[in-house]
């Protein structure tokens, strides 16, 4: 087995190795993953953060020791706290690179970094704080950074910057945490689940206080939320279905 880490600010990971391939989500600065095949021009990866298979090309990415590689994923996460920082590169140019980039490999990698970041769990009042640095970020399927991302990308990366691992889909968080019976029991920064007319979870957001959830669809915005599902005040109709409430932080 083989190993890498993304040195550029934020890489696609595609669902077949072409450049015209589906983004299936995003590599950002400082990844691990394992390199699972590598041809001419793409390498077949897993990321280590959800174990998210994809392509991604060879000209983004550095092959690492496997000691090295284990070393890293056993140290706690430091991670980009702020919208957009730089890191300087060894000939002194800047790279810059985005919230949730991780700084463990920084030193492998010959960089350095004089920014603000974040290495411990935060109590589950300031995911909301978290969630709200999202706030109009536009949508892009795949996307998990402060300039496009979809609505799990929001969730993983919201609960990732406060400590706390979620998969890369909604069907897939759906099976994590506690379900809760009803809206009342929730409290801010719980999540809630939506699901299609075949009943297949496919979207996610995170509950705020009062009945309001914040979410990705179109951007990053605040709607209503109610048992029937999330209402969109502008359009005075319902959006989404709810499926199901789940606890995966408690306090």
């Amino acid at each position: 087995m083989q190993y890498g880490v993304a040195f550029l600010s934020v890489s696609a990971l595609r669902e077949s190795p072409s450049d015209t391939a589906e983004q299936v989500t995003q590599v950002l600065y400082g990844e691990l993953f394992k390199v699972v095949e590598v041809r001419k021009k793409w390498s077949r990866i897993r990321l280590y953060l959800d174990k998210y298979d994809g392509w991604l090309d060879n000209k983004q990415y550095q092959f690492i020791e496997e000691e090295d590689y284990k070393r890293l994923i056993l140290e706690k996460p430091k991670l980009v706290s702020d919208l957009v920082d730089f890191v300087q590169l060894p000939n002194k140019q800047l790279l810059p690179i985005t919230m949730g980039s991780s700084l463990n490999s920084i030193m492998l990698l010959g960089h350095t970094f004089e920014g603000n970041a974040i290495s411990k769990r935060l109590p589950k009042a300031k995911l909301i704080e978290t969630a709200l640095n999202y706030l109009n970020t536009p949508y892009q399927w795949g996307g998990k950074t402060p300039f496009g991302i979809d609505c799990s990308g929001f969730t993983q990366m919201v609960y990732l910057l406060n400590g706390h691992i979620l998969k890369r889909d909604a069907s897939l968080q759906a099976n994590q945490g506690d379900a809760l019976s009803f809206i009342e029991e929730s409290t801010p920064g719980d999540l809630a689940f939506f699901d299609d007319n075949e009943g297949n979870i496919n979207h996610v957001g995170i509950i705020m206080k009062d009945h309001y959830i914040i979410h990705a669809h179109g951007h990053v915005r605040i709607d209503q939320l109610d048992q029937s599902g999330i209402f969109n005040v502008e359009k005075k109709a319902h959006t989404h279905k709810l499926r199901v409430i789940k606890r995966v932080v408690k306090r």
